[in-house]
């Protein structure tokens, strides 16, 4: 896909900021860093920019040139900085744990762990930071899931070039953002469990998160000694997780398992 549209591409940013107005942004920034700040501290320095507190954002995707447009995009705002990048969801986890961004932007598709179980976690861990995810995806069943996790940002990247600035600027005031095709999605999701409130959700919606997390590792031809050490857990339990799964989802080999991960959008080919 060409992200150049919305990655400071032609059509420029949702706000045209000034270079004047950037030096300025640079130089409050750099004249507020405290050098005897330790990275160890838990205190997060905040510099004021503009009479207002500086947004910190942590950007995770696993395109280099994604998360570099993404980062030059947002950093046209001022008052905004990208404090962390992430090219996996374990290290968007241990970013969002280390520098405590108000904003972490998270795509779905990332090795190692998905954007969705990232902002499970992230969310889990009891972490004040707001959830956006930015994706390419927009299944009923990604949606759910997303909503079930509680996140309350989510922006399709085609629609991030109008979306992205408004949807950042939505969460940093507490308030949810969604595209209109998702929102619809949402409504016409709504409206179908009220005429047939008996109806079972499909697909993923039947597996823990921690299934979620094994179906994409067995998905990805990781044998059960590679899941155990990826999770934390024994061969055994791994073991245990897998049949489990499969009993669940009435799959007899890997092979059902990998079409299953993806029909549900877990995996991509």
């Amino acid at each position: 896909m060409d992200f150049t549209k919305w990655l400071g591409g032609a059509g420029g940013s949702p706000h045209d900021v000034s270079d004047r107005q950037r030096i300025r942004s640079s130089e409050s920034l750099q004249n507020g860093v405290s050098s005897s700040q330790s990275s160890h501290d838990n205190y997060v320095f905040r510099p004021e920019v503009n009479g207002q507190m500086e947004l910190r954002l942590v950007v995770a995707d696993d395109h280099d040139i994604v998360r570099g447009g993404l980062r030059d995009l947002l950093e046209e705002h001022v008052g905004w900085k990208v404090v962390a990048e992430a090219a996996t969801g374990i290290d968007a986890v241990t970013k969002v744990r280390e520098f405590s961004p108000d904003v972490a932007i998270l795509d779905i598709s990332m090795p190692s762990l998905n954007g969705l179980e990232a902002a499970r976690r992230i969310i889990e861990s009891g972490s004040k930071t707001r959830i956006l995810i930015l994706t390419l995806h927009d299944s009923d069943t990604m949606i759910k899931e997303m909503l079930d996790a509680g996140v309350r940002g989510y922006v399709l990247k085609s629609d991030a070039a109008r979306d992205l600035f408004v949807a950042v600027e939505a969460l940093q005031h507490g308030r949810t953002f969604f595209t209109s095709k998702v929102t619809e999605m949402i409504l016409n999701g709504y409206l179908k469990k009220r005429k047939n409130p008996t109806a079972t959700e499909p697909g993923a919606s039947r597996i823990t998160p921690r299934q979620r997390e094994i179906l994409k590792l067995l998905a990805e031809g990781k044998a059960n000694r590679d899941i155990a050490v990826a999770l934390g857990m024994s061969v055994k339990t791994a073991e245990t997780h897998r049949a489990a799964l499969m009993r669940r989802l009435n799959c007899h080999s890997i092979a059902d398992l990998v079409r299953y991960a993806i029909r549900n959008k877990i995996i991509e080919v």
